[in-house]
């Protein structure tokens, strides 16, 4: 009925749990779970093999759209789900993207977000607080973790080059009428619990916005934050204004790390605290 590819890189804490989640109640030939485990240093593979009805595959390489690829081999089904290992999304979800993305004229369709920032620091909350009101981040697919596709938006997909910003190069490839954000859909994201880790994150999102602009990415110009959209957000809910300054600084410092830091510019820069447990 779906399909469901799950790239994983040493995600052993926690995708026993959210295969868990995706398949509680599934009936017998509903779902079509595909994980692979990809460059894989723990026991990903072993746990992801623990839950009933998922297949595995492991790739000694780790590379999230190498392992899109060998996953899109293993199964023919559609719609299909493309979710990554660490977010949580729960069958009825995936039920209702794939019901989003049957419509006519709906290639690929997100849910919403529910963004988990217990045991967060005050800074990490204040800067969500903020970033999830932008409107590039409402209307958008990409932070969401999933992405669902029909047969003919998997055409598409195929034509997007990789990038270290993949979920936006996805939104991307998209245009606004051949998209959709289901709201009666959920995916729980947990963010990154330190400053530092969230600063690593942001420098790996500013990479990736720029290697897609530098590419001449249709709209990736278009994806950051204007002074107007900050100030809407305030007048909306004047609480913001104390989160503001450090939004902004996440940003500032994160640009400067960019085009002046000394640092390995192929690295994946990924935050290990939202993984945490």
């Amino acid at each position: 009925m779906l399909s469901v590819v799950i790239p994983a890189h040493d995600e052993e804490r926690v995708i026993a749990a959210n295969l868990a989640a995706l398949t509680a109640g599934a009936a017998p030939g509903e779902l079509d779970v595909v994980v692979v485990c990809n460059g894989c240093t723990d026991r990903t593979a072993d746990a992801a093999r623990g839950v009933p009805g998922v297949r595995v595959a492991e790739l000694a390489a780790p590379g999230k759209p190498a392992a899109m690829r060998h996953g899109d081999g293993m199964t023919s089904v559609f719609p299909r789900l493309y979710l990554d290992a660490d977010v949580r999304l729960d069958l009825e979800s995936a039920r209702r993207l794939a019901a989003a993305v049957r419509r006519p004229g709906v290639l690929a369709a997100g849910p919403s977000r529910r963004i988990d920032l217990g045991g967060s620091a005050w800074s990490v909350r204040a800067y969500y607080s903020v970033w999830e009101r932008l409107p590039e981040v409402r209307a958008g697919l990409f932070g969401r973790g999933v992405i669902a596709v029909s047969e003919q938006g998997y055409e598409r997909l195929r034509a997007v080059p990789d990038a270290r910003s993949d979920d936006l190069a996805v939104h991307l490839a998209f245009a606004e009428t051949e998209r959709r954000v289901v709201e009666q859909a959920e995916a729980v994201i947990r963010p990154p619990r330190t400053r530092a880790d969230l600063f690593r994150r942001r420098v790996r999102a500013l990479q990736g916005s720029r290697e897609l602009q530098g590419d001449g990415a249709s709209g990736a110009s278009r994806a950051g934050t204007s002074w107007g959209d900050l100030g809407a957000i305030v007048r909306r809910r004047p609480t913001t204004a104390v989160a503001l300054p450090v939004f902004l600084a996440y940003g500032v410092a994160a640009r400067a790390k960019v085009k002046w830091g000394r640092y390995d510019r192929t690295a994946w820069l990924r935050d290990e605290s939202s993984r945490s447990g």
